[in-house]
């Protein structure tokens, strides 16, 4: 019998568009990683990547976060970069696809006295 966190999973990925609110009301007792880390981008909400980190086991599972991570920080260069390399170790991974595929995360709100490098270049 098939995984039913996958099976939902792959349902979302799929188009299903009663996956995506079963998937956030889910999250809300699951320890699965990926369906946390596929939670916090549908809500926006980042502290479920905190779960996902506490419960990520693997190396697989770690990447996960940190590709969900930059996609909601708005780092598209940092994300290519993380997808490229995870999909490299891990072709398989739909759910990082998936995340690649999504439209980019505007960047959080910040202090604007605060400057990065990236806000001093011409």
């Amino acid at each position: 019998m098939p995984d039913p966190t996958l099976v939902l999973l792959h349902r979302l990925i799929g188009g299903d568009p009663t996956a995506a609110s079963q998937v956030i009301g889910t999250s809300e007792t699951s320890t699965s990683p990926s369906l946390l880390v596929a939670a916090a981008l549908l809500s926006r909400r980042p502290e479920l990547l905190d779960k996902a980190e506490t419960t990520a086991t693997t190396s697989r599972d770690r990447q996960l976060v940190a590709l969900a991570r930059a996609h909601l920080r708005g780092e598209t260069d940092r994300l290519d970069a993380l997808v490229r390399d995870h999909l490299s170790e891990y072709p398989d991974n739909l759910l990082a696809s998936w995340i690649a595929g999504r439209p980019p995360s505007q960047a959080p709100d910040r202090d604007p006295a605060i400057t990065t490098p990236e806000d001093t270049t011409p």
